[in-house]
């Protein structure tokens, strides 16, 4: 397999774990994104409508995101939103 059949395999996969946590960030009026995979395997996110603006977004990413993704993807090493809140960023 080419690196970027497997960029985008894992790619994909990360996106089925986030479609487990979209309808609850979309009840609340928000989204999530995958913009990229690091070489590193820091997965890019970004959040979108209330997400982007919510104080709450750490938590969301920390306690949700985070290990939605690394439970399907596990040799992620870590998930970062390119554009947190400051308001979350305490």
């Amino acid at each position: 397999m080419n690196p970027e059949h497997n960029a985008q395999a894992l790619t994909e996969r990360i996106d089925r774990a986030l479609d487990e946590l979209r309808p609850f960030l979309r009840s609340d009026g928000g989204d999530i994104r995958v913009v990229g995979v690091r070489d590193n395997l820091v997965v890019e996110v970004e959040l979108q409508g209330a997400c982007a603006h919510c104080a709450q977004a750490a938590m969301t990413m920390r306690a949700g995101v985070e290990e939605a993704v690394r439970r399907v993807v596990p040799e992620v090493t870590e998930v970062v939103a390119i554009n947190m809140p400051t308001s979350a960023m305490g």
